[in-house]
């Protein structure tokens, strides 16, 4: 009898039509909490997008330069599309469980509190966009 090979053997993506997809754990979260974002990632979203939406905001919050860039705060995800890492994690915050998002809304609010004390408000921004998108 021949041998199955090892993809027929790996589970396929749930609606993604993605052969496999991989779950990326977001640091400094609890187990259960990282398994609530597992859920909403494959219920709502694409698989390991809440931990790059992390990632994605920790390095243009922190930056290297000094200068606040906020088109580097985009991100281009190949399964939803392109947008705001910042907005991701809003929406992700919206949907997690209480105890969950109040653990991702620690880590988040800390990044927050970077990007404000590095930056300004900009009096010409749109006072209808959210207050990341008003800032440089």
């Amino acid at each position: 009898m021949p041998r199955r090979t090892p993809v027929s053997l790996r589970p396929q993506g749930r609606g993604l039509g993605l052969p496999w997809v991989r779950y990326r754990d977001v640091p400094g979260l609890s187990g259960a909490a990282n398994a609530a974002v597992r859920q909403l990632e494959r219920e709502r979203l694409c698989p390991g997008l809440v931990a790059v939406a992390v990632s994605v905001w920790s390095v243009r919050v922190h930056g290297t330069d000094r200068r606040w860039r906020p088109w580097e705060a985009e991100f281009t995800c190949l399964c939803c599309g392109g947008g705001w890492a910042r907005d991701t994690l809003r929406d992700a915050l919206a949907a997690l469980p209480p105890r969950a998002a109040a653990e991702l809304r620690r880590r988040v609010e800390h990044l927050d509190a970077v990007l404000l004390r590095r930056t300004h408000h900009e009096p010409t921004a749109d006072p209808a966009a959210e207050w990341w998108h008003r800032r440089s």
